[in-house]
């Protein structure tokens, strides 16, 4: 199991969309929140979390080009406050709509491409740490990884420091969409392999926090969110892909 950041990426691939995605390798690590973090949530209950295969994940959350070369569309027009253009996040976007961007993009180039699992984003945001943050648990940094209090708005993916894994904007830009439904207790009973989540829910799990509303707790590696699956919560929420290794 890591206990220190790892310290560099291993391998990269750029799909037909011009999205880069980094290799993750497997591997076992602590998920959720360690006792220096005073977390009081029982739901971030530290717990053993194996990642039995390495997967691809995108080294940014999808962006507005190419949300908009794969789907024609462009749902957050009018909501994003002026922040549009081709390098700025997707938003204003449900689970729902994820999910149907994932599976077109798996047509159209013969991949498996998918939501992270809630284990699968922790740990990739996590890079070997365990502290609070990929970064460490020194606030000062924050605003040289993620959107701090005094940056209230969203921001072009890419322009703040990346963690080991070479991921960028893991914390405080958007929230990212996971695969798993949401379940307050599921840490409880959660299988250490491999986990999914829950079978069925109301809610699915958001991570990393975003510019919107922004609390520094909301940035920590191990926080939960939570939305309704056909829910679009303006400029705060969009999502990164995982693709499958061959």
């Amino acid at each position: 199991m890591n206990d220190h950041p790892i310290e560099q990426p291993i391998e990269s691939i750029t799909n037909t969309l011009d999205m880069t995605l980094q290799k993750i390798p497997a591997d076992t690590y602590m998920m959720g929140s360690n006792v220096k973090e005073n977390c009081p949530d029982d739901e971030e209950t530290r717990h053993r979390v194996t990642i039995s295969k390495a997967f691809y994940m995108q080294t940014t959350v999808v962006t507005q080009g190419q949300w908009k070369a794969l789907m024609g569309t462009e749902p957050w027009e009018g909501e994003s406050d002026g922040m549009e253009g081709a390098n700025y996040p997707a938003v204003d976007l449900s689970w729902d709509d994820a999910v149907e961007f994932c599976k077109k993009l798996s047509v159209q180039e013969g991949k498996e491409y998918r939501l992270p699992t809630e284990a699968e984003w922790e740990y990739a945001c996590r890079a070997g740490t365990e502290t609070g943050r990929s970064f460490g648990n020194d606030e000062k940094v924050l605003v040289d990884y993620a959107n701090d209090l005094g940056e209230q708005y969203v921001q072009q993916v890419g322009r703040k420091m990346p963690n080991a894994f070479g991921l960028y904007n893991m914390q405080g830009n958007v929230w990212q969409w996971c695969h798993d439904y949401y379940g307050e207790d599921n840490y409880k009973q959660s299988p250490e392999k491999d986990p999914t989540g829950p079978e069925s829910g109301s809610f699915h799990v958001l991570r990393g926090g975003s510019w919107k509303l922004f609390f520094s707790r909301y940035s920590r590696s191990a926080y939960r969110g939570r939305f309704e699956p056909v829910g679009r919560y303006f400029v705060s929420v969009g999502f990164r892909l995982v693709r499958e290794l061959e």
